[in-house]
């Protein structure tokens, strides 16, 4: 269905493309796969003609694509969905699945609701689509701008990271959906860093490296440690830090008796110095709502959070911030860092006292010792420290989130989602991170809808079920099945 010979596309001076071959089939699920800033990104907007290349060939069923824009790549029955979303925060459900498709002279509203519905229950998901669009969740989002997708006549889609905010029972209704359309045979590129999906649900693994195709294998031929060492160009034997086991968890914090519109019930837990405290629990679960509540961000109808003998209530972000709390949001490119302005002004942002002078100014020399620091302890892969945090692999910008909130003197972190479209080396040295800031005395409790990665990094679990804790899990006891009955409420 789809060929590539020996494309390339440069920015610049940087070669993002270097001679890239890709063979897709219809009826086939086609993985994509490499580290950030492998090329992936670049040869999707390839394919959709969202860019220009600069040298190669690219055929379509049989025919030379040599000029491509969205529209004429929409013609041919290609369809993208990016890992940041393309709807229309302010429209309605049903108006972002058709928008575009000009179908009617005159809108028949109702007859736009009834296809919309129906379109989004033969996906196997219920959402209200005359419900404004920016009031979804960025999981029900995702199902819109599939059920957008499949609104057209498709013959390739083409799905970046579609997994990366969805649960484990929401994942598997998207591969249920995937195998239909390709048993209709539709051709399907996926790009994923969970590396079981791609097992479990691919039929070929293309393998990119620095712009360059590393190779192309049968799924049912390899296992993930082949392609984590063909994607990284070495062995990966651990993906999570070794925990030690004589460490002692002491002087934890409390909170009790939270309770919100979020909450189904009133809240207790406590996290312990040193300890990743994780939170797991299905999509709606309202594992984020907790952590906005601590953060001061949603307010809450009662209950406190108690430490060192001392209880408050937090009433907002700034006494938060006061505190020493800090949070790293699930969404890095809208609420985590400012993308349009250089790496040096995001990691100074939150703590801009700490690099000025004494009259309010920045100081170029202070800013460029606390710079260095940082960047060197993050391990930050970076250019140049003026250049735009949007320049950055979805790693490294993560490694900046993290950083700004390492310029303050943090005691607790809060962290939702800290690998979401992360590679898996970069993955590695992320968690690295959050294992040394534990063991320094840092609090953290971190939400993730990746069951290995609850598994592997978190010292307790706390299980999440429509707005109630379910149960807590302590490590000798940490297991998929445990966690899966928790959070559908079958323990």
């Amino acid at each position: 269905m789809l060929k590539l010979t020996n494309v390339y596309k440069s920015y610049g001076g940087v070669k993002a493309l270097q001679g890239v071959d890709l063979e897709v089939k219809g009826g086939e699920i086609h993985a994509l796969l490499g580290e950030n800033g492998a090329g992936k990104s670049t040869l999707m907007k390839v394919i959709s003609g969202a860019i220009a290349y600069d040298s190669g060939n690219i055929s379509f069923i049989n025919k030379e694509v040599k000029t491509n824009n969205p529209h004429i790549s929409k013609e041919l029955g290609i369809s993208i969905i990016y890992q940041e979303f393309s709807l229309i925060p302010d429209l309605t459900v049903a108006e972002n699945i058709f928008f575009g498709n000009n179908t009617y002279k005159w809108i028949k509203w109702e007859q736009l609701y009834k296809e919309a519905r129906e379109l989004i229950q033969s996906l196997g998901f219920d959402i209200d689509v005359r419900k404004i669009t920016s009031e979804l969740s960025i999981a029900q989002q995702q199902i819109v701008e599939i059920a957008k997708a499949l609104s057209k006549s498709i013959k390739l889609l083409i799905l970046d990271e579609p997994s990366a905010v969805l649960g484990s029972e929401e994942i598997k209704k998207l591969f249920t959906l995937l195998k239909k359309l390709k048993e209709k045979g539709i051709g399907i590129i996926y790009i994923s860093h969970h590396l079981e999906e791609l097992i479990e649900l691919t039929d070929q693994v293309t393998i990119l490296k620095d712009g360059k195709t590393i190779g192309t294998v049968r799924t049912a031929d390899v296992n993930k440690d082949i392609l984590i060492s063909m994607m990284v160009g070495r062995e990966l034997n651990q993906l999570y830090p070794v925990k030690n086991p004589t460490f002692k968890f002491d002087n934890p914090i409390e909170i009790k008796g939270f309770n919100s519109k979020h909450f189904n019930s009133p809240l207790n837990f406590k996290v312990y110095k040193g300890e990743i405290l994780g939170i797991g629990g299905l999509v709606g679960s309202s594992r984020t709502e907790i952590l906005q509540s601590l953060f001061g961000n949603f307010p809450i109808d009662e209950g406190t959070i108690e430490v060192d003998n001392t209880s408050f209530k937090p009433t907002n972000i700034s006494s938060m911030l006061t505190r020493g709390w800090g949070m790293v949001q699930e969404d890095r490119k809208a609420l985590g860092g400012v993308l349009e302005r250089s790496i040096k002004e995001n990691i100074s942002l939150a703590n801009l006292k700490k690099v000025s002078n004494r009259y309010g100014f920045i100081n170029p020399n202070k800013e460029k010792l606390v710079l260095d620091e940082l960047i060197t302890r993050l391990k930050i892969k970076m250019g140049n420290a003026e250049d735009n945090l949007s320049s950055l692999s979805g790693g490294n910008q993560q490694k900046v989130i993290l950083a700004k909130w390492l310029n303050r003197e943090l005691r607790v972190l809060l962290i939702d989602e800290p690998t979401r479209g992360v590679d898996v080396g970069a993955r590695y040295e992320i968690y690295q991170i959050l294992q040394n800031l534990a063991y320094s005395g840092v609090y953290i409790i971190m939400v993730s809808s990746d069951m290995e990665e609850l598994l592997g990094i978190s010292d307790r679990i706390m299980i999440m079920k429509s707005g109630t804790i379910s149960g807590i899990l302590e490590r000798k006891n940490f297991s998929e099945e445990s966690l899966l009955r928790m959070a559908i409420g079958a323990n």
